[in-house]
């Protein structure tokens, strides 16, 4: 069975967290979810990364973005855990839920396996893993890591904010992408479709094909 990956549906696991149990459907119910994934608890890595997204918490929410980790951990040394990643952030809180799998169960079902990573007893460990969720329980967006270079989270927030305005519009993102920046029109749209689902109109530079498929605009 191939593992979950861009375009697949979340399985609805029951979950234990740091927040209580619940069904992963119902905690994404409408909205986004961000799902990432740890390799182990009072890991160097992890622990600057975790702080970090605490820090970010509410530039998530602005966006209707839920938070969700996971480690193989369980309960009781997730919240200990949290104590130093409280620490470590300078006070922020971590409001959102870890998920504990002892068992190594829940990381295979959501691809979130290092292959190359074991633990203390040769057991899989998490890899660094992160699944965008969208509301309709599809997986929009895959990051994986290995586990000895933490992610970045200012570009998971752009990445969301990408996701988030091509979900609404026939447009796509170019590179290095900010919100306030123009963006480009789909191929699919045809140059009689332009002016109606874009009034703004477009800028398209010269290229020496003569095609104009640059077509930037700014919604």
């Amino acid at each position: 069975m191939p593992g979950l990956t861009i375009g697949d549906t979340l399985p609805n696991l029951e979950v234990e967290t740091t927040c209580g149990k619940f069904m992963l459907h119902d905690f994404v119910g409408q909205d986004w979810v961000i799902i990432f994934s740890h390799p182990g608890d009072f890991t160097p890595v992890c622990t600057t990364e975790l702080a970090k997204v605490a820090a970010y918490t509410e530039k998530f929410e602005e966006r209707g973005v839920k938070l969700l980790g996971l480690s193989c951990d369980d309960i009781q040394s997730h919240n200990n855990w949290i104590k130093d990643i409280e620490s470590y952030s300078g006070g922020c809180k971590v409001k959102f839920p870890i998920i504990a799998d002892p068992k190594r169960e829940i990381i295979k079902e959501l691809n979130m396996v290092d292959p190359d990573e074991k633990d203390a007893t040769g057991k899989e460990v998490p890899s660094r893993a992160l699944h965008v969720v969208a509301g309709n329980k599809m997986v929009k967006l895959s990051i994986l890591y290995p586990a000895t270079i933490g992610r970045n989270v200012d570009e998971i927030l752009r990445a969301v904010d990408a996701l988030q305005k091509t979900a609404n519009h026939k447009v796509g993102t170019p590179v290095n992408w900010k919100p306030d920046e123009l963006v480009m029109i789909h191929p699919s749209v045809s140059d009689d479709q332009v002016n109606e689902m874009f009034p703004r109109g477009y800028y398209a530079p010269e290229v020496p094909s003569g095609k104009d498929y640059l077509r930037f605009t700014r919604l």
